[in-house]
């Protein structure tokens, strides 16, 4: 005898089907078990506050000037965490960061600074959030580009908004157009040849402004011939890498500075690569 074959009595053939009242029994059980642990991971969650400089640009998509704002907002929308994103009196700056740096994110009671620090902690509050499926190299490298991006690209944002005349108005009227005329010229001059000596010591403006965009178009154009044709950076969902790069590029393509969102537009491929990004990170 075959024994795989199972021997069925003749009885059994004429037995009326079972109610489904069971199998949907287990079913509404399994779904109560799974919203209340989805509610359960909800509510360990801190609450959390993402402050940001009190300017405002008005512009959809870009609900700060900060591109280390924008980059730590598409991260918490990435990771699927709730937060409150409030704009910081600038005389209060040195409670929540005595360094006076934006952002701050607070995790409850616990204050983090630091772009890349902030989204470390989302990471560790829901691991695989930032990271996706990515095997250990992969997200090495994911750390690794937002770190560029952070480092090598943030320069050229304050380039084309601080040193360029043609930027320059933005700043000077969203950051200093609240204060008198007479403080506000000199201030504003005074925060302007900081950054610009900055930028200097940093390299990117010793050998002028001319020489500063002959190097940015060429780590566009490199960046252009990464992009991916579709998918993310690593792969096929979007990770910390895109959130990096993105911080940083959308803040560069933000249509207030129009030279500099000309350069990036001029980019088909990177610009469409930024635009899923955007679409995917907005939440």
């Amino acid at each position: 005898m075959d024994t795989l074959c199972e021997t069925v009595s003749p009885s059994k053939w004429h037995r009326k089907p079972k109610s489904n009242r069971a199998s949907n029994s287990v079913l509404l059980d399994d779904w109560r078990t799974t919203r209340r642990r989805q509610y359960g991971a909800h509510m360990t969650l801190p609450r959390l506050t993402l402050y940001d400089f009190p300017a405002k640009t008005g512009l959809e998509g870009w609900n700060s000037f900060s591109p280390f704002v924008l980059e730590v907002a598409r991260g918490l929308r990435l990771a699927g965490v709730p937060y409150e994103h409030e704009y910081v009196n600038m005389l209060k700056l040195k409670e929540l960061n005595p360094t006076g740096q934006l952002p701050v994110v607070a995790f409850g009671d616990e204050k983090v600074a630091d772009s890349t620090r902030i989204l470390k902690r989302i990471e560790a509050l829901k691991p695989g959030s930032l990271t996706r499926s990515l095997d250990v190299r992969a997200t090495a490298e994911a750390w690794l580009w937002e770190e560029f991006a952070d480092t090598a690209l943030y320069p050229y944002v304050l380039a084309t908004r601080w040193a360029d005349d043609r930027g320059w108005p933005v700043p000077r009227k969203h950051f200093f157009g609240g204060l008198p005329p007479v403080v506000r010229s000199v201030i504003g001059a005074a925060v302007r040849r900081g950054t610009i000596k900055k930028l200097v010591e940093r390299d990117f403006l010793r050998g002028g402004l001319e020489a500063c965009y002959a190097r940015m178009a060429i780590v566009l154009d490199d960046l252009e011939a990464r992009a991916p044709e579709d998918g993310f950076w690593l792969g096929s969902s979007a990770t910390v890498a895109d959130v990096g790069l993105f911080g940083q590029l959308h803040a560069l393509r933000i249509p207030l500075v129009e030279h500099a969102a000309a350069e990036v537009a001029k980019r088909k491929r990177l610009s469409t690569y930024l635009d899923r990004v955007d679409a995917a990170t907005r939440g």
